[in-house]
């Protein structure tokens, strides 16, 4: 299986660079996984597409404003990106420029109330850099810190929250769980008022989720790690549904990638975390998710791999070419799909 399998010509003026002003406003192309078929609709449509006693299950997980832009102590602008927590003040970093930050380089943020110093440079040439400040660490990055945008995105976000979704409240990404973008408060309170069922799960977006597959061999592709967790109420909601004949619909990549992660050999679910690579592709028997909303994603990317796996590669790829012609906008800030239909395999 090549990456080059998963192609498709994408005019770059479709790629979204702000959301539109009202969330469910955006275009929402269905698709029927069994037949092919696909319909235009607007995303608040979603609604007319769930049963009562279907489960919609949702990524709570908050971005971090994890961009941070400084200087050294000699005046030279320094770009600071957040990865991962290591304790003790320390986090795993992207820096910029990395040939500038090599240990015990200093950096300080916004009018000093925020530094930092580079205590190791990684194998990967990620650096651990350590913090210093006074107070709760989030409310300074809440003053200081930038979203972290996608690097498609060129124009710059006037409201943070709107890459944030409405339902999200586990601080730690460093990308938003995109496809959630689209509900309003009403939209989900409408949903719910229908009988659906909703449930959260946690999933950490790394920077991972924006590297491109660089081996022509798909199988030969390494997926970074993440950090998914589910708690007894989404495992009891899930259990429910499954056994009172519900569908599964999952909010997102990140969703399914969690529930394929935990679900267990018999189909059920119990609360539990791990750090998880699943790599989804066609071929793999999907355990957990029997519909999905997603955003459109980037060619030959993991994500239109795992949209593939599901739906079907020459599916997908003719409704991604129907989607360009419609003129969908595409990517974080872009229009949805919603596929279903058929038996989960």
């Amino acid at each position: 299986m090549k990456t080059h399998d998963f192609y498709y010509d994408l005019p770059e003026e479709l790629i979204a660079q702000t959301p539109l002003e009202k969330r469910d406003t955006s275009r929402l192309l269905c698709l029927n996984r069994e037949t092919g078929e696909w319909e235009h609709k607007h995303f608040y449509d979603i609604i007319d597409y769930l049963n009562p006693g279907d489960c919609l299950v949702m990524n709570d997980s908050r971005v971090l404003p994890a961009r941070l832009l400084g200087h050294r102590p000699t005046g030279g602008a320094v770009e600071v990106l957040l990865l991962r927590d290591l304790g003790d003040r320390c986090w795993e970093c992207l820096c910029k420029p990395g040939r500038k930050m090599q240990v015990g380089s200093e950096v300080i943020f916004g009018n000093g109330e925020l530094t930092a110093t580079v205590r190791a440079v990684q194998e990967d040439g990620n650096r651990v850099v350590e913090f210093h400040y006074t107070g709760i660490f989030l409310e300074v990055l809440e003053r200081l810190g930038k979203m972290p945008l996608p690097p498609y995105i060129k124009a710059e976000l006037e409201d943070q929250e709107r890459y944030q979704t409405v339902y999200s409240r586990e601080v730690g990404s460093a990308a938003a769980p995109t496809a959630g973008l689209h509900f309003t408060q009403e939209l989900l309170d409408a949903i719910r008022a229908k009988g659906v069922n909703t449930a959260f799960v946690t999933l950490h977006v790394g920077l991972g989720t924006f590297r491109p597959v660089k081996t022509e061999e798909v199988l030969e592709h390494h997926m970074h790690s993440e950090l998914c967790m589910m708690n007894d109420e989404t495992a009891a909601i899930l259990n429910k549904t499954r056994a009172a004949g519900g569908r599964i619909v999952c909010v997102g990549t990140t969703s399914c990638r969690t529930l394929e992660s935990l679900v267990n050999e018999d189909g059920t679910f119990a609360a539990k975390s791990r750090w998880t690579d699943i790599f989804i592709y066609p071929g793999y028997r999907f355990k957990a998710m029997d519909a999905l909303i997603t955003n459109f994603h980037l060619p030959e990317s993991t994500l239109v791999m795992l949209v593939s796996a599901f739906a079907g590669r020459e599916t997908v790829l003719a409704a991604y070419a129907e989607a360009v012609k419609e003129r969908y906008r595409f990517f974080s800030f872009g229009d949805a799909m919603y596929i279903y239909g058929g038996r989960r395999d």
